[in-house]
């Protein structure tokens, strides 16, 4: 008998051929500074952990707690009977955080974006979007059936030129970008897109799942990072990478979030949270507040590495944040220097098509707030060590 699925064993042996095949690398230990994956103690740089809220006490305490009041499950979806006191509050202290009306909390970063993009717009539609848009982004624009235009990244004369042809037409507008691009660490161009918006009548859309907890007070985000409360409409963020914990939200007015309420279909669709996420996001903003200390750190960390990255030869492309890859171009060596990173006791993920464009692959580095600078020199060393075998630096 012919096996129907033979065509995508063909495909992983090619990948195995090309050096690009990925084995999914077991954490055994904490998600921490330094964790252990596959037998092995290794320095992480390749976490999302970037405030180490991950085995922060006050959150363990919180989640412990939650179960022990609540149990381990809601029992259903938040639109029947799965909707608890802790989801409410949580949207109250996220909505509080962000100086918002109102916020609705997803499964996750992923579901938040496609899920609010999909309800909103409709076949009628644009959406303009950044080329280097996350992929919760594009997959949402498509589930609209939204007629869909790409700009060149951070390109806001080309997104002002689209929005400027399409403002006599029928339908809305839609102009969305990453707060931080989640793969070169850079930016987003916010002031100028924001300004576009209002000038041709578009809704402007922020996916800050990187920013969240990294930039802006307190880590409030791109938003206040450039003062412009007020005038982004649907703001995403993510409870999964600096939070420490899972999950996605959406912030805006509270007519948006009760609309999302009704038709967001991830929302209406998956069971919610377990007590002890809701409560340890919960405890994670109490941090946030009352730590700030952490993002000093994370950002004296980030400066430190990158200068020395940039010292040893290293290509960092464009980054500007914690985010720092190390471009390699091949998809092959990316995932080579990653091997020999971990032999080397470094952890760094090689990511290549179609993660990243074909010919821009890299190893992605994310240093946090609870690497000490032996660990990032220890890094640094590997790093050292492993680009001048393989070439990417001069010896």
């Amino acid at each position: 008998m012919l096996d129907p699925l033979a065509y995508l064993h063909e495909q992983l042996e090619q990948w195995r051929r090309e050096g690009s095949y990925q084995r999914l690398r077991v954490l055994e230990s904490e998600s921490a500074a330094e964790s252990r994956f596959d037998g092995r103690q290794v320095i992480n740089l390749a976490s999302n952990n970037y405030l180490g809220l991950t085995t922060h006490p006050k959150l363990r305490e919180a989640a412990i707690e939650a179960t022990r009041k609540y149990g381990v499950g809601s029992g259903a979806v938040r639109t029947i009977s799965g909707t608890m006191s802790l989801h409410l509050a949580l949207e109250e202290r996220i909505a509080a955080f962000k100086h918002v009306e109102a916020c609705v909390v997803f499964q996750s970063g992923f579901a938040a974006n496609s899920g609010t993009v999909a309800a909103i717009l409709g076949p009628e539609d644009h959406i303009v979007s950044d080329e280097l848009n996350h992929a919760s982004i594009i997959d949402g624009a498509r589930l609209s059936r939204a007629k869909i235009h790409v700009f060149p990244h951070k390109d806001v004369v080309a997104a002002s030129r689209i929005l400027a042809e399409l403002e006599s037409g029928p339908g809305r507008k839609l102009l969305i970008t990453d707060g931080v691009f989640s793969m070169d660490g850079d930016i987003g161009p916010l002031p100028g897109l924001v300004e576009a918006a209002e000038r041709y009548g578009a809704i402007m859309m922020i996916d800050d799942a990187h920013s969240s907890g990294v930039l802006g007070r307190n880590g409030r985000g791109t938003v206040d990072h450039f003062g412009l409360h007020g005038r982004v409409p649907i703001q995403v963020g993510t409870l999964s990478k600096a939070i420490g914990v899972l999950g996605g939200y959406v912030c805006g007015s509270r007519d948006l979030i009760d609309f999302l309420y009704h038709r967001a279909r991830p929302f209406l669709f998956s069971t919610s949270h377990p007590p002890a996420v809701a409560a340890a996001c919960l405890a994670a903003f109490d941090v946030l507040e009352q730590e700030p200390e952490r993002i000093q750190l994370l950002w004296d960390n980030t400066r430190y590495f990158k200068s020395c990255l940039s010292s040893l030869g290293f290509d960092t492309g464009l980054s500007e944040t914690p985010i720092t890859p190390v471009i390699t171009g091949d998809a092959a060596l990316a995932h080579q220097l990653s091997r020999e990173l971990f032999e080397e006791g470094v952890l760094a993920t090689g990511i290549g098509f179609p993660t990243v464009p074909k010919g821009k692959a890299r190893v992605r580095t994310i240093v946090t707030s609870t690497h000490t600078r032996h660990d990032l020199d220890c890094a640094l060393e590997a790093l050292s060590k492993v680009g001048k075998r393989l070439g990417l630096i001069a010896k």
